[in-house]
């Protein structure tokens, strides 16, 4: 498998892993809805176990790959480096992790296409967490 394949890959899955993280503290703070914070704590275990062997099997691929300092993407735009509630700091990193789980997707059909049909699945699964999660984190603005 190419470098290039690898950067992307392991760029998504770290990407996937924080956006759902910082996700889930900001149901789990800010709005002590149990049900929802396991939510996303399953999805981001779920996710995790299923990279789990991929990573096992391509680590140092993954990891000899990475290049953090010559990255030409590694700057923010203006839009990223401000938000302006928790409802749209929430948005923001399920967006982040709806577009990593969809590139997992589509790369992982190259070699793993098992894989990639889970990956949608997830993506599924973060769309319906959002859904409700707006809903509750909206109402306490009220």
């Amino acid at each position: 498998m190419e470098s290039g394949v690898y950067r992307i890959v392991d760029a998504n899955l770290n990407r996937v892993m924080e956006g759902i993280r910082v996700a889930e503290d900001i149901v789990r703070f800010a709005t002590n809805n149990e049900r929802l914070t396991r939510r996303l704590k399953n999805l981001r275990h779920d996710i995790f176990q299923a990279i789990k062997d991929l990573r096992k099997e391509h680590l140092k691929e993954l990891v000899s790959s990475r290049d953090s300092i010559e990255d030409v993407g590694i700057h923010s735009t203006k839009t990223e480096k401000q938000r302006e509630s928790l409802v749209d700091l929430f948005l923001a990193n399920t967006q982040r992790g709806k577009e990593s789980l969809r590139v997992l997707e589509e790369v992982l059909k190259l070699f793993e296409q098992e894989l990639s049909q889970n990956f949608k699945r997830f993506r599924f699964r973060l769309y319906e967490i959002e859904k409700s999660a707006v809903k509750d984190l909206q109402s306490m603005k009220k």
